[in-house]
């Protein structure tokens, strides 16, 4: 069954960039942005990546912490954090274990061959660990915006 907007968090256990264990519910006390994206470094999901890194000072005024979530591998997050100076974690999901509990694993096609990729998509979660909102097959522009505006409602 999909998470939806009033539920709480799962606990799978989740490796970050860093290659800590951690889970969702690690965070209970803080809101937390987890935003799901197909592939490290390209164009759309850099893009995705350096808006939350550019009004990451914005978030952490509202004692917001982001999470982005795709499933490349440890190294290449590392890889994609270092090079475009981000500071925030990256959780490895290579099966695509939270992608699909959130409901955002979607399969795509490419030149006649089948893939899951994750969706575009962010959702936001109180400082109990309830999912607030959720913003599926986002765009990139303008997205940060409305993310702290929900951030600004639900606080």
């Amino acid at each position: 069954m999909m998470i939806k907007v009033g539920d709480s968090v799962p606990k799978l256990p989740l490796i970050t960039s860093e290659g800590e264990r951690i889970s969702l519910p690690d965070f209970k006390g803080e809101i937390v942005v987890l935003y799901f994206y197909p592939k490290d470094n390209t164009p759309g999901c850099t893009a995705q990546a350096c808006s939350f890194r550019d009004n990451h000072e914005k978030f952490n005024q509202l004692n917001a912490t982001i999470i982005g979530v795709s499933p490349d591998s440890k190294e290449s997050h590392e890889s994609f954090k270092e090079q475009h100076d981000l500071p925030y974690t990256l959780i490895v999901d290579e099966k695509h274990q939270l992608a699909e509990e959130f409901g955002v694993c979607k399969v795509k096609v490419k030149a006649g061959h089948e893939y899951y990729s994750n969706q575009r998509s962010t959702f936001v979660i109180d400082r109990s660990g309830i999912i607030k909102k959720a913003f599926l097959d986002v765009q990139v522009d303008g997205h940060v915006d409305e993310v702290l505006q929900a951030i600004k409602e639900i606080d």
